[in-house]
């Protein structure tokens, strides 16, 4: 089991503390394995096997758990088996009807560490604000980024080459469970597949009684083909009637929604960098994993420039940036990545194949008032490092990159 050290790192110094631990992703991203891996840095600390009580929602064993109350019953029941404080893992909570009075509960008993996981919107943000009166703390989980595909493959193959490993997550994305298989294109895009038609049905359809199912889908489609362009409700709208098929704006904009709450996508504001505001128009969004455009639309080399941009943009939430869409003047900035008092900018493209192409990446950069570091990353290799104070770098190299 290979380590995800940094998501480790940030639980660790909330381990023992009065709050529940929440780690929230979309399905299959390696939450089940994280609480495993939490659960061995307790075992490093001595803590005993009787302290511990792991229950996976998903599966058969515990589906008698579903009501809050005998899922509570069970965890006392353990817990009495114990002299010393336990620690409770539940993977997919969302599987146990009010889950948050169980689990509210252990917290105001005091003799319990819990970590939860969960992959819909009952724990989200703003739910989980609600449900657990601000006694939490939550962490993302994304699949893979390209540093740890490499390590998983790494493990698997004795040598390995960096440029052909990259061509395989562009096409094939991060979900840990591609390296139990074959990565040949039949096996992977089946595999992916399932993902994605997994999460539309439990997590989309059942969970928001959605009638048309095949609309959902359609429009799922097409924020796919569409990851990275500045898309609205009326312009899918707009497509679908043009292919024959009606749908409301209203529709369409709680489609979205649900499908954001699963996880399957996420949306990101723009920001006017001189007028120092969020916008409320013209938003894009971006796939949780670049894998679910080949699971979809099958892949081709003239998608690379929309998979290059997501896949930064996948990194930078998993190096936990919050992240923006830059407008400055009638020009645009593909991120601006805000941490604390750090802030980054950065513009993504496939090759910087000419002079009019290099004026074009780097004129929004210039335009910047600030001094904060800018970048402008793209395929080449060799290219000029850097130009007016913004640097140039290969996106591999940068995505390798441990030093920011």
């Amino acid at each position: 089991m290979i380590e995800r050290k940094s998501h480790i790192d940030r639980i660790v110094p909330f381990m023992d503390k009065p709050v529940i631990k929440v780690i929230t992703g979309i399905r299959r991203c390696g939450k089940s394995t994280m609480l495993q891996q939490i659960v061995r840095v307790l075992e490093k600390r001595n803590v005993k096997p009787e302290q511990i009580i792991l229950i996976n929602m998903e599966l058969m064993e515990f589906d008698g758990l579903k009501n809050y109350q005998y899922f509570y019953a069970y965890i006392k029941e353990k817990q009495a088996r114990s002299t010393e404080k336990v620690y409770v893992f539940v993977d997919e909570v969302q599987e146990v009807n009010e889950w948050e009075k169980a689990i509210n509960s252990l917290l105001a008993e005091q003799n319990s560490d819990i970590y939860i996981t969960g992959s819909n919107a009952k724990l989200l943000s703003s739910e989980l604000a609600t449900l657990l009166s601000g006694r939490y703390v939550e962490f993302k989980m994304y699949p893979l980024v390209f540093s740890e595909f490499l390590l998983f493959r790494k493990e698997k193959e004795q040598q390995v080459s960096i440029q052909d490993e990259f061509n395989l997550f562009v096409k094939y994305g991060g979900f840990p469970g591609l390296h139990h298989m074959e990565l040949e294109d039949s096996i992977i895009r089946q595999y992916l597949q399932s993902i994605y038609n997994s999460v539309l049905l439990k997590d989309v359809i059942v969970r928001n009684t959605i009638r048309d199912a095949a609309m959902l889908d359609n429009i799922s489609k097409y924020l796919i083909d569409n990851s990275g362009k500045i898309t609205s409700a009326k312009r899918i709208s707009d497509y679908m009637k043009s292919q024959k098929r009606k749908v409301s704006v209203d529709t369409v904009l709680n489609y979205i929604r649900f499908s954001c709450d699963a996880m399957l996508f996420e949306k990101v504001d723009r920001y006017d960098v001189k007028g120092k505001r969020l916008l409320e128009t013209h938003e894009k969004y971006y796939m949780s994993d670049i894998g679910l455009r080949f699971a979809t639309l099958g892949y081709t080399p003239q998608s690379i420039s929309s998979q290059l941009e997501n896949i930064v943009y996948l990194e930078l939430k998993a190096r936990h940036y919050d992240v923006t869409i830059g407008k400055i003047d009638d020009l645009e900035i593909d991120f601006i990545a805000t941490k604390g008092n750090e802030k980054r900018y950065f513009q993504v493209c496939t090759q910087l194949t000419d002079q009019k192409v290099i004026e074009r990446e780097y004129r929004s950069l210039e335009m910047v008032p600030d001094s904060f570091p800018k970048y402008v990353l793209s395929l080449d290799k060799g290219f000029e490092t850097e130009s007016s104070g913004i640097k140039w770098m290969n996106i591999v190299d940068f995505l390798l990159d441990t030093s920011w």
